[in-house]
């Protein structure tokens, strides 16, 4: 497994006393075990040997269980959650298969570089790789005594990757995983609030969303960082790049979604449709583009909203249990496939020509 070389000259005194996230609360059964107290980023010892994989879970149960990242690998989609849980499916998430990984915790994030690799993310600074399109893994990085959990993670190619976490962790790989190196120091972030997403927006650069609504951008590859100037307060879980150039969402807590077109330097806030009588005011935690150009948001409350205007306008409808959605992609026939608390979920897009709501968990 890689090491971690810090750039800093160590771990911000603040760290340990930053408040627990507002998030939480917003989504209790998906994130309450997410976010831990952390400090120091020791390197990483060797143990691969007598390394614990994932309980196999039965079959009829695997796609049931909590999870809360999709992604897609060529045709096949992966998903990863709890207990270090990361399943695949090969018909567009009729069926599900669970994958071989050295992990018990709790993954909170999936990205693949192209149709074959990929990596995950999750507690215990925990960094997983596959070359198999997620059918295996092998541990990359973990370090159990920072006890900061990785919420996201980007790679630019097969070299060049970067993770995002709980109390302002951010670290970057440039040889495919082998070392790690701990970036924090680029960030103004010196109370140590948590990282939540990180994207690539066309024409424009990097960008980072987290708590307190906190946005950081860089225009040169993650060399430096400069802090955007927020449209909210309150906490951001995600990022969406749209297709546009330099235009891009952020989204978080009470159905707050903002709209840039210029890479952070203005933004516009997004109405969405009240929820019967009341305004609409559930987090949301997931997004996504479809073939058709579409835009889908996912979130608490079982919230599903469509854009099919770059993110100008939304229809939404609401999962018939509520249980709260964090991710989401393209299904089969025009449907969606989502994960969260209740796991694999596969939903009609509102709006659309398949607007009838599939109930039913896989």
């Amino acid at each position: 497994m890689s090491e971690l070389i810090s750039r800093s000259s160590g771990a911000a005194s603040g760290i340990s006393s930053v408040a627990r996230p507002a998030w939480r609360a917003a989504f209790p059964a998906l994130i309450a075990a997410m976010l831990l107290a952390g400090t120091g980023l020791p390197a990483l010892a060797e143990q691969q040997a007598g390394q614990l994989y994932a309980i196999e879970v039965p079959v009829e149960k695997i796609a049931s269980t909590l999870l809360l990242d999709v992604a897609s690998a060529g045709s096949r989609l992966v998903a990863v959650g709890q207990r270090g849980h990361i399943i695949y499916s090969d018909d567009q998430g009729k069926t599900w298969v669970q994958a071989k990984v050295p992990s018990r915790v709790l993954l909170t994030a999936v990205f693949f570089a192209d149709d074959s690799h990929g990596w995950a993310v999750g507690h215990d600074a925990q960094i997983l790789a596959t070359t198999d399109a997620g059918a295996t893994w092998t541990l990359q990085f973990e370090d159990p005594v920072r006890e900061s959990p990785l919420i996201d993670v980007w790679f630019e190619s097969l070299e060049h990757g970067i993770a995002v976490g709980a109390y302002g962790t951010l670290v970057e790989t440039r040889d495919g995983g082998k070392s790690w190196e701990d970036v924090g120091s680029l960030l103004d972030n010196e109370e140590g609030a948590h990282l939540n997403s990180i994207i690539q927006v066309k024409d424009g650069g990097l960008l980072i969303a987290g708590e307190m609504g906190l946005i950081f951008r860089s225009k040169d590859d993650g060399q430096t960082w400069e802090t955007v100037e927020s449209p909210y307060e309150g906490s951001l879980f995600g990022a969406l790049p749209l297709n546009q150039s330099r235009s891009l969402l952020v989204f978080g807590l009470r159905g707050s979604v903002f709209r840039s077109t210029d890479f952070g330097d203005s933004w516009q806030q997004i109405r969405m449709p009240e929820d019967g009588s009341e305004p609409f005011k559930f987090g949301m935690a997931g997004a996504a583009h479809l073939p058709d150009g579409s835009v889908v948001l996912v979130g608490n409350g079982g919230s599903v909203a469509v854009s099919h205007d770059d993110g100008l306008s939304f229809n939404v409808l609401h999962m018939a249990d509520r249980q709260p959605l964090s991710s989401v992609v393209a299904g089969p026939d025009g449907q969606l496939v989502t994960v969260g608390q209740a796991g694999v979920q596969l939903i009609g897009q509102p709006g659309g020509a398949t607007s009838e709501q599939v109930e039913s968990a896989l």
